[in-house]
C-alpha cells in the first residue's frame, strides 16, 4: 500500500449492495462475500519472513545436528537418512519463506464501514469475519517485539460473543492507532444511544 492508498480513520467503505441476491432471498446466493478493501502494511511482508525464518531453524538446526553427530559405524539408513534430512527441510523451508510471505499478503485484507469491521485471513483456509460496531466491547492496540521492528501493530476488537471478536493484524502503527481510536469513539456513540 502506498502512501496515498493508506486509509485514515474517516475513511469509511459503504456497505456493498446486495448484488447477489436472488429471488429466493439474499441467503440463497452462491457468492463468497465481497474482499475487504484495505491491504495490511506491506512491511508485513518482512515480518512474516522473519517468523518463516526462525521457525524454520527450530528443525534445521537439530536435523543438522542430527547429521554431524551420527557415527559412520551407525545403521546405513540412519547415515543415509541423517545425512539427506537437513537439506530436504532447507529446500522445503526455502520454499515456504519465499512464498508463504508474500501469498499472506496478498490474502489478508481488512475494512471498517459504517456498520462493521470486516477481515478476510487464512492461507489454506479462508476465513472472512464481520462483527457490527454495535457489539463492539473493547478496541486494543497490540505490538510484539518483531512487529516494532516492523513498525507494525494489531488492533483488537473484543464483543460479548465468544465468536464475535476480531482482530486485524500487521497494520502500521499509525494506522493501527487510527482505527482503534475510531472505533473506541464509535463503539462509545453505541453505548450511549443504547442508555
Amino acid at each position: 500500500m502506498t502512501e496515498s492508498e493508506t486509509p485514515s480513520a474517516a475513511t469509511v467503505a459503504e456497505p456493498a449492495p446486495e448484488a447477489n441476491a436472488t429471488a429466493k432471498g439474499p441467503y440463497t446466493s452462491q457468492a463468497q462475500p465481497r474482499e475487504p478493501q484495505w491491504q495490511v502494511a506491506s512491511s508485513a511482508i518482512g515480518l512474516w519472513t522473519v517468523q518463516e525464518v526462525i521457525g524454520a531453524l527450530f528443525f534445521l538446526i537439530p536435523a543438522a545436528a542430527a547429521s554431524i553427530f551420527v557415527p559412520d559405524d551407525a545403521p546405513r539408513w540412519l547415515v543415509v537418512g541423517t545425512d539427506i534430512l537437513p537439506w530436504a527441510l532447507a529446500a522445503l523451508f526455502l520454499a515456504e519463506i519465499l512464498i508463504l510471505p508474500r501469498y499472506k499478503y496478498a490474502v489478508h485484507r481488512w475494512e471498517v464501514t459504517n456498520d462493521g469491521i470486516y477481515t478476510r485471513s487464512g492461507w489454506l483456509s479462508r476465513t472472512w469475519i464481520l462483527v457490527p460496531i454495535s457489539r463492539i466491547q473493547t478496541v486494543d492496540v497490540t505490538r510484539g517485539p518483531l512487529q516494532r521492528m516492523f513498525g507494525l501493530a494489531s488492533v483488537s476488537v473484543r464483543t460479548a460473543s465468544a465468536h464475535g471478536s476480531v482482530e486485524i493484524d500487521q497494520l502500521d502503527q499509525l494506522t493501527a492507532a487510527q482505527v482503534a481510536d475510531d472505533l473506541s469513539k464509535r463503539a462509545n456513540l453505541y453505548d450511549d444511544d443504547a442508555t
